[in-house]
């Protein structure tokens, strides 16, 4: 669909029939319960790490995945909005400013947080130069002058990472070298 069309105008929408977006949402739904099902006896099965990785599980995933592509396609084809579905969001304890996690760093430690900034970016047209290999390294370079960006502004960048298909982990990989800035 063509972001140009009268379903992504400034004008509301007349008539649209929701169906097929609830049945998208539908099948989305039950492959999350039996994600939910096939998760516990596989947990029940192996130890964390493995369960992570059996083929199962792997296989559920990718589905979910599809499944809520899905559900934005259908979203954006009836609606033209962009929904953004997949993001996870843990706020804040009741004490936003002082959480119990903050009194168990030394003294003059300051808190750090994690910021993630995503694209969806689909295949270039037919017949071009780029294919999506590239886009890792348009955002590695994006994301050098962002952090340079955010020192010279007074931040302390402690790490950053330009990632594919999920969120970067910070901290996990004793390996991990650290960009100096």
């Amino acid at each position: 669909m063509s972001h140009e069309d009268a379903t992504h105008g400034p004008a509301p929408l007349g008539d649209v029939d929701p169906e097929p977006m609830h049945r998208a949402v539908d099948a989305l739904t039950a492959a999350l319960h039996e994600y939910v099902d096939v998760a516990v006896g596989v947990r029940a099965e192996f130890g964390a790490s493995e369960a992570d990785d059996d083929p199962r599980i792997l296989a559920l995933e990718n589905r979910v995945g599809t499944l809520n592509a899905t559900v934005f396609d259908r979203l954006h084809d009836a609606l033209g909005m962009h929904p953004d579905l997949t993001t996870s969001v843990w706020g804040p304890g009741p004490q936003a400013e002082h959480t119990d996690v903050d009194a168990d760093l030394p003294e003059g430690t300051v808190p750090a947080e994690v910021f993630y900034l995503g694209f969806v970016v689909a295949d270039p047209p037919a017949g071009a130069s780029m294919t999506l290999d590239g886009v890792i390294e348009e955002l590695d370079e994006a994301g050098e002058q962002a952090a340079a960006r955010l020192v010279d502004g007074g931040y302390q960048v402690l790490e950053w990472a330009a990632s594919r298909g999920m969120a970067p982990s910070f901290g996990d990989d004793p390996d991990d070298e650290e960009d100096d800035l």
